[in-house]
């Protein structure tokens, strides 16, 4: 009795773990869509960039109503609200390497972006493994990344730009490891907010690439 009992929580839990990770990745394609086609309006627009202030006001501001909204249908407008300014933000930024020449760059960028995604999430997918245990690190290099950034925007120096993306790509990594692993292990049942940190982990990754990659490409 005991054990019939135990195999139907297991199986109700195994169709909610499916059912999240489906609707995670669902909204995460339909979301990149839309960003996407934000960012294009944005730059045959030629809009401007926001500013840093507005920009750090608005994602947090988003990820704030986000975060309120998740367990309710008013969090599907939040998390497009959300992705569709990180979509206009982006836009500029493309503008400037197309402008530049180096859209060799932006597509180069954009591969290793979904490279990155697929054989971090395949990993995770495939071994089942918990990386409940990245945690700790993951809380030290959010604090690294706050120094190195705050120190960058003073400084201004390209070294120091060059490692803050490589901390932002390391960081977001971690991140896709972690959400997908609390998905598979029942630790996360609600896809928005999974959807949302998949999100802006696929976008820093892209623009640590591109900043990166231009580096490395700039005469």
């Amino acid at each position: 009795m005991q054990t019939q009992q135990f195999e139907r929580v297991a199986t109700r839990s195994g169709v909610e773990i499916n059912k999240v990770l489906r609707n995670t990745y669902m909204l995460l394609a339909m979301t990149l869509a839309f960003s996407a086609a934000v960012a294009g309006v944005t730059m045959a627009l030629n809009l401007p960039y926001p500013g840093m202030i507005i920009t750090l006001v608005g994602f947090y501001g988003l990820l704030f109503l986000v975060s309120k909204t998740a367990d309710s249908a008013m969090g599907l407008v939040s998390v497009f609200a959300l992705t569709g300014f990180m979509g206009y933000t982006l836009g500029p930024i493309l503008n400037m390497y197309l402008g530049a020449g180096m859209g060799d760059v932006v597509i180069m960028a954009l591969g290793g972006t979904a490279l990155t995604f697929f054989g971090l999430s395949a990993y995770v997918l495939v071994t089942g493994k918990d990386m409940s245990f990245l945690g700790g690190m993951m809380m030290a290099g959010f604090w690294v990344i706050i120094a190195a950034f705050v120190a960058n925007i003073f400084l201004q120096i390209p070294a120091l730009s060059m490692a803050l993306s490589c901390l932002f790509i390391l960081f977001s990594s971690g991140a896709i490891l972690m959400q997908t692993s609390a998905i598979i292990h029942g630790g996360e049942r609600n896809y928005i907010n999974a959807t949302v940190t998949l999100f802006v982990s696929l976008y820093n990754i892209f623009v640590s690439l591109l900043s990166l990659l231009g580096m490395g490409g700039d005469d």
